[in-house]
């Protein structure tokens, strides 16, 4: 929304930011000054003991010198309540009296009619849980006491009720307290009768939830039926100006904070899940309101945690509804936001295993979440036979068809990466055993043959290409910030080489790269980097402060350790893939594409003088392309009998 001008210097000059954060912190006296506005107190965004965080309170900012978390009273409030930014400002502005503004008088309007909805709503929280501790509700309090084992400070903290038998009362007692019953009609607490009788009530007999939105405010309810033969076992409030049971989530704005301090969001099937959970320690956990997750759930999900986890019951109907919700997500997904799946053991939901086993065997079942592209698969797979190629191609087009749901074009195809993995091992045959005369050793270069990529020494080349790309990048720091997405991807085979890249992603001042490394590892390993003779003849570091060549010479060394890597992978894949006397035409393509891309990253300035042959069906390709293809095949013909050509 649009804020005039000045509403937020009106509302941080009304507020004191060490009020503000004192609400979450534990000041420590000896360091701090109230007098002049200078506290500090452990930080609340890491875990340490020393008080490292840093209130300013006349300036209004404040700044952690551990994990350099900085903000002023809005990006506090925004942190720690894990809440957006007209969130934060109408906590604030609720503290400081100071009214939010509204957009148009009919904006103003509808407000002030959800305000008295709200009202009325809280009216009828109260008189639920008062009728709990009646006469009246003594079946229910038994029920929830000692069949569910809530104690009395949890049925206070989740402000249970009960709404008693009989058609008029929670009607009456609103009447009595003035409310107009067109307002209980709009707030969903009663009903109009098609008899031309007076409006009854919506719940009657039932334990009673109160739903609250993600401010705080009671918008429904949702109802257990007391009585057995009861045709709704649990029933929420209609929808209304308040309530729309697609958009809401039971447990919203406690789970959002306990997610902001750390904790996995669980998203579990029903209010009684939910409880138990969050008093069993697991706070970030909410639940959907007795439908299915729909797509403006997951968005509140996703506003939450970036990877939400479904904890489903361990039946057929907790994974029926973990794969329709499968379906709901894959459009939706993009970078960074996901869903994992904890199915529990099978006839238990969570209630019944924390009570079982206690809060560890439910770590247990979290950790073992399983990523949506595993249950996908399984999905598809599960209970089916693929003994014939028709059956294998039914896969494969079920599968693209799912696949192409998802929008995200990268993920597509991170997911298209992993089903290719779990389709190959699915098909992969057997392995036939070793026995002597069949299978051929492999062949060895002879003294004097040409050198090419799969003569190589693999992980001497690795480790000298590593050491040329950590050279370079100390050598020239400022080239840190194209390539340092690329250094910490980066797969180091040699140990020391992986000390050093870390040292170096945690330099913080570029222009003192070499002393803060050796600050943090010491000099013996940056030493014996830049004595090694091939490091000394780089260009890029003979000749510091070139940009341009440094990011020239790392381009290159990135772009051949990962050619050579890929081919390795691809001639270990094809070994596995090969099956019968010959390659088929598809895996001698493969095998060539490979060749050819390693021999490209080998020549990356070019060469006129590029000798070229005929490669398999009539391809024209370079001597060199060719002897790599030819060595490949020998690489691999120990799995063919005496073929290699």
């Amino acid at each position: 929304m649009s804020l005039p001008p000045g509403f937020l210097d009106e509302l941080r000059g009304r507020l004191s930011l060490a009020q503000v954060v004192g609400r979450k912190v534990m000041w420590d006296n000896r360091k701090s000054n109230p007098g002049k506005g200078d506290m500090w107190a452990p930080c609340p965004f890491h875990q340490e003991k020393t008080a490292s965080f840093h209130v300013d309170d006349r300036k209004g900012y404040y700044y952690c010198f551990g994990c350099h978390a900085k903000g002023d009273a809005i990006s506090f409030v925004r942190e720690t309540e894990n809440v957006e930014f007209v969130e934060a400002i109408r906590i604030l502005a609720d503290e400081a009296g100071l009214p939010m503004p509204e957009r148009d008088p009919q904006a103003r309007a509808k407000a002030d009619r959800r305000t008295q909805l709200a009202e009325v709503m809280e009216m009828a929280v109260q008189f639920f849980r008062l009728q709990l501790k009646t006469g009246a509700g003594t079946a229910a309090r038994t029920y929830i006491t000692e069949r569910r084992g809530l104690t009395q400070k949890a049925l206070e903290h989740w402000e249970i009720g009960y709404a008693p038998q009989g058609w008029q009362n929670l009607a009456d007692h609103l009447k009595g307290k003035g409310v107009d019953p067109e307002l209980m009609l709009a707030a969903g607490l009663v009903r109009a009768s098609d008899k031309g009788r007076e409006p009854y009530d919506t719940f009657r007999d039932r334990l009673m939830f109160p739903i609250r939105d993600g401010r705080g405010r009671c918008i429904a309810f949702g109802g257990r039926a007391m009585d057995p033969n009861d045709n709704a076992k649990y029933l929420n409030s209609p929808e209304t100006e308040l309530f729309d049971k697609s958009r809401a989530l039971y447990n919203h704005a406690p789970a959002r904070e306990a997610a902001g301090r750390g904790q996995p969001l669980l998203v579990a099937e029903g209010y009684m899940d939910v409880i138990a959970l969050s008093e069993a320690g697991f706070a970030a956990t909410v639940a959907p309101l007795g439908t299915a997750i729909t797509e403006h759930q997951l968005a509140l999900m996703w506003r939450i945690a970036d990877e939400p986890i479904i904890a489903l019951d361990g039946d057929t109907a907790g994974l029926r509804a973990a794969l329709r919700l499968i379906d709901v997500a894959l459009p939706l997904l993009q970078a960074g936001k996901s869903l994992r799946f904890a199915l529990l053991p099978e006839g238990k939901d969570p209630d019944d295993l924390l009570k079982a086993s206690g809060a560890a065997a439910m770590d247990k079942v979290i950790e073992a979440a399983r990523p949506m592209v595993g249950l996908l698969w399984q999905q598809e797979t599960e209970g089916k036979r693929f003994d014939s190629p028709e059956r294998k191609a039914a896969l494969d087009k079920a599968l693209r068809e799912r696949l192409k749901l998802i929008v995200d074009p990268s993920i597509r195809r991170h997911y298209g990466d992993e089903i290719a993995e779990l389709r190959r091992a699915l098909f992969r045959p057997p392995r036939a055993p070793w026995t002597p005369g069949r299978n051929k050793p492999r062949p060895t270069a002879t003294p004097g043959a040409k050198a090419s990529a799969l003569a190589m020494d693999g992980p001497a080349e690795d480790r000298l290409r590593e050491a040329a790309i950590l050279a370079v990048l100390i050598a020239n720091p400022v080239a840190l910030n194209r390539f340092e997405g690329q250094l910490e991807a980066l797969e180091l085979v040699d140990g020391e080489h992986a000390r050093l890249r870390d040292a170096l992603l945690r330099v913080e001042h570029v222009g003192d790269c070499r002393a803060e490394i050796v600050r943090q590892i010491g000099t013996e390993a940056l030493e014996k980097l830049f004595a090694h003779p091939h490091v000394a003849i780089i260009p890029a570091v003979r000749r510091p402060g070139d940009l341009d060549l440094a990011e020239m010479c790392l381009a290159e060394e990135f772009a051949k350790l990962a050619a050579r890597r890929g081919h390795a992978m691809e001639i270990a894949e094809a070994e596995e893939e090969l099956v019968g006397d010959l390659a088929d035409e598809r895996l001698t393509a493969r095998l060539m594409q490979s060749a050819s891309a390693m021999n490209r990253a080998g020549h990356e300035q070019g060469d006129d003088r590029t000798e070229y042959d005929t490669g398999p069906n009539g391809a024209r390709i370079s001597r060199d392309e060719r002897s790599a293809f030819d060595e490949l095949l020998a690489r691999i013909g120990h799995g063919r009998g005496d073929r290699t050509d």
